[in-house]
């Protein structure tokens, strides 16, 4: 069985991970002054973004999820015929409508998918399997990363399904923002009031970074640090304890808004490189999509991994 893997574009994973692997991309449009981006993890229009130096200015932009007519159609003219069973993993459902988009998708997807087989000369049935990664940004890139591995081992469509949605329940995602007043103003864009102003002020005065964490379909603070490049290094060195540990998917996702080379110099960086190879884990790294950065702000790092229960301890 022909099984593929789709994602929407807040998943990050990087550009030659999704080439490599034929994984379809639902796109997030960007409306930010005056300008439209299409956010389906290219890079060159990653950075044609950053290049635009919107700056400040993103907080106030607008994103739009794949529709559930854009699901339908991506499916019905190309993945239904490339594929017998498509296995679709999104953003934590409670921070985007793209997971239900693509269920109500499924239903017309199911629906009609058999006279468009037919014409391509393709038979037998057409499956979906939809799992919400619980996580966002790098968080939801271990469930990715799994599915990929099964269905390289050939394992059934339930299989790899069951096994992406074990994972997505063991996965931590971590961020570390660059600009407080950023992310606070950008909370208050859509309406969250959790970064309050005081604490954003304060924070911005004493440089104190908060350690955020996305586990289980839950984002919130976990940790707070003085400085970017310390919070970076105590985020590198935790993560390479939890490698050691050892992780349920042997690879770990950075994603950066901005040049990888800058993430690359940071403190921490080169140990942990070193004790992932030691540890046979991968390391996926890719700029931030640009649905990310408009959320986080430019500059800010995300981390994920899959690994046993634990507390976090910074």
């Amino acid at each position: 069985m022909r099984i593929g893997v789709a994602i929407d574009a807040a998943v990050d994973v990087p550009q030659d991970f999704v080439e490599r692997n034929g994984i379809a991309v639902m796109p997030i449009t960007v409306k930010v002054d005056n300008q439209k981006f299409k956010d389906d993890r290219d890079p060159s229009e990653i950075l044609r973004f950053r290049n635009q130096n919107l700056g400040s200015k993103s907080h106030s932009a607008e994103t739009e999820a794949s529709s559930v007519e854009d699901v339908q159609n991506l499916f019905l003219n190309r993945l239904v015929k490339d594929y017998d069973c498509v296995v679709c993993l999104t953003i934590m459902a409670t921070r985007s409508p793209i997971h239900d988009n693509v269920i109500k998708a499924s239903f017309g997807i199911l629906k009609n998918y058999r006279p468009v087989r037919e014409a391509a000369g393709v038979s037998g049935p057409f499956l979906m399997r939809v799992v919400d990664t619980r996580n966002i940004f790098a968080g939801s890139a271990p469930a990715v990363a799994e599915a990929v591995r099964m269905i390289q081992a050939g394992k059934s469509p339930a299989e790899v399904r069951e096994r992406a949605a074990h994972i997505a329940d063991c996965s931590y995602g971590y961020m570390l923002p660059r600009d407080l007043n950023y992310l606070r103003s950008r909370a208050r864009s859509k309406g969250d009031r959790s970064v309050s102003f005081l604490s954003s002020m304060l924070g911005t005065a004493l440089d104190i970074k908060p350690i955020l964490r996305g586990y289980r379909g839950e984002t919130g603070p976990v940790g707070k640090v003085r400085g970017f490049e310390h919070g970076a290094q105590t985020l590198f060195e935790y993560t390479a304890k939890r490698v050691q540990a050892g992780l349920l998917v042997p690879s770990l996702t950075l994603s950066y808004g901005g040049d990888l080379d800058d993430m690359r110099n940071l403190p921490g960086y080169t140990a942990l490189t070193r004790i992932c190879g030691d540890a046979g884990v991968e390391m996926l790294e890719t700029p931030m999509s640009i649905t990310g950065m408009v959320n986080v702000g430019e500059g800010a790092m995300t981390l994920g991994f899959a690994s046993e229960e634990h507390v976090a301890d910074f």
